[in-house]
């Protein structure tokens, strides 16, 4: 079957636009397109429905403040956390390596950060998405292939029941995260191949709920907090923080990859064994492990790792890649969903700027927002990486540094733990994306091979710089004194 569109090419805003995947991502793009005053906005979902499940999430200012622009935010805030300090412990002694006050957030950059469900943040999206007439879901549908990718984009979808529906769209966006299939045809079409990498790392997803915990004084006080925890050893952690107006306390770890290692690439999840999930951290605290002792068995997920090296484009014709399509993350700097909404919003002050509908104007709109997204995200995706490499360091010169700095940061040092520091968040948290994509379109746009050469965020070449990992403790330290 095939569906044939036309649109004026004087009005892009007329013209259809199609986004593959209803993530956190695929949800933001198609508000954000909405609330700029695109017309025809179709979003593709290889699920049935969205029935949001999922364990916890942390939104940091530069979420928050996209959010409320696109008038979802309150509804996730009513019953998020305020994150007021971090906790961040040995795992096995439970000895407090560092404590960080971070009470002023919300009054330095003008919102929060906040922990909260993501199945809370999702159906907030979703739920400000069916109330604009331009959107318009179909489910049961995922990408098959891209037959072309200019001077339109045509596609083909295929149902759960092998039917096929080919369209085609003004603008085509593979929001379709880890395992793209946009990615790949887009990756082909350059002649290039997939560059998925194992990361030799898994993390289980724990949801306590009060009720289980209500009779340890010792979980009720993390419960009741403000506060994450980080419980850290070598090459495992937890991060811990109560969720869901602390009805929930959600536990995430890391630790290696053994369920995994023989599966196929194509496996991302699997039921873990308690039993497996006790043994990994058998050397943990008795706090640690009289929490996971909690969990029923059965109900022990885990997640495999997977990162990629940075693309060499996220964009081909009227075809552009968006959040875990084009830059999954590690999780150690809680950015994988913000980077995400923050591609959509700057896709969407992009794509309004555009001076007409022609395949020519689309596709440099879309080389803008590469240009304008990519030093950012390519920063975050190695600085995280950096920061896990950091927590998990065995015993040796580098671990005694690391918790030396620790220590200091009590004081006001720096704090290795990348996310708990003042000055990365300084450089995340205070990053307005929309203004500045506003801001620097019109040069963007008429200099665009300059400006693609030109690097947004000195930041990028800096964490570019990857060693071993004592090597890499000193470089880091190094190279932020030369920041700062």
């Amino acid at each position: 079957m095939t569906v044939n569109v036309a649109w004026q090419t004087e009005a892009l805003k007329d013209a259809p636009i199609v986004i593959i995947g209803a993530g956190m991502g695929g949800l933001a793009t198609a508000l954000a397109l909405a609330k700029k005053g695109f017309k025809d906005i179709r979003v593709i979902e290889r699920a049935s429905g969205l029935g949001f499940v999922g364990a916890g999430i942390q939104m940091a200012p530069n979420v928050a403040r996209i959010l409320t622009r696109l008038g979802c935010w309150s509804p996730v805030e009513a019953e998020a956390t305020d994150v007021l300090e971090t906790s961040i412990r040995d795992g096995a002694s439970n000895q407090e390596l560092a404590h960080v006050a971070m009470p002023n957030i919300r009054k330095m950059y003008g919102y929060p950060h906040c922990t909260g469900h993501r199945a809370t943040l999702a159906g907030s999206l979703y739920d400000a998405c069916k109330l604009e007439p331009a959107i318009k879901f179909k489910f049961g549908h995922s990408l098959r292939s891209i037959e072309s990718f200019a001077p339109q984009a045509t596609f083909t979808l295929q149902t759960e029941a092998g039917e096929t529906l080919q369209m085609k769209a003004a603008v085509l966006i593979g929001a379709d995260g880890v395992k793209s299939i946009a990615r790949a045809a887009l990756l082909s079409k350059a002649g290039l191949s997939e560059s998925v990498e194992d990361t030799g790392q898994a993390a289980y997803r724990i949801l306590l709920p009060r009720e289980a915990m209500v009779n340890d004084p010792e979980m009720m006080e993390l419960l009741d907090s403000n506060q994450v925890t980080r419980w850290i050893g070598e090459k495992r952690h937890w991060i811990c923080y109560p969720i869901a107006s602390r009805t929930i306390y959600n536990m995430s770890s890391i630790q290696p990859d053994d369920n995994f290692a023989a599966a196929p690439s194509s496996t991302y999840t699997t039921k873990g064994s308690k039993k497996a999930m006790m043994d990994v951290f058998s050397d943990f605290c008795p706090l640690v492990l009289r929490m996971l002792n909690l969990v029923p068995e059965g109900e022990v997920c885990e997640w495999k790792l997977r990162s990629q090296k940075p693309l060499p484009t996220w964009v081909h014709g009227s075809v552009a890649l968006l959040g875990d399509a084009c830059h999954p993350t590690l999780p150690h700097l809680n950015q994988g969903a913000g980077l995400a909404i923050e591609d959509a919003a700057v896709l969407a002050e992009v794509l309004d700027r555009a001076p007409n509908a022609t395949p020519e104007s689309i596709n440099k709109c879309l080389q803008v927002y590469e240009a304008l997204r990519k030093p950012r995200a390519t920063t975050l995706v190695e600085l995280a990486a950096l920061s896990g490499r950091t927590l998990h360091l065995g015993q040796g010169k580098a671990k005694e540094e690391r918790d030396k700095q620790f220590a200091e940061a009590n004081g006001g040092g720096k704090v290795p733990d990348k996310w708990a520091s003042p000055e990365v968040q300084k450089m995340i948290y205070s990053y307005d994306c929309m203004q500045e994509a506003a801001a620097k379109f019109d040069e963007e746009y008429r200099n665009l091979e300059r400006s693609i050469r030109k690097s947004c965020f000195s930041f990028s070449r800096i964490w570019g710089l990857i060693f071993h990992t004592e090597q890499e403790w000193s470089i880091s330290n190094r190279l932020e004194d030369r920041l700062n």
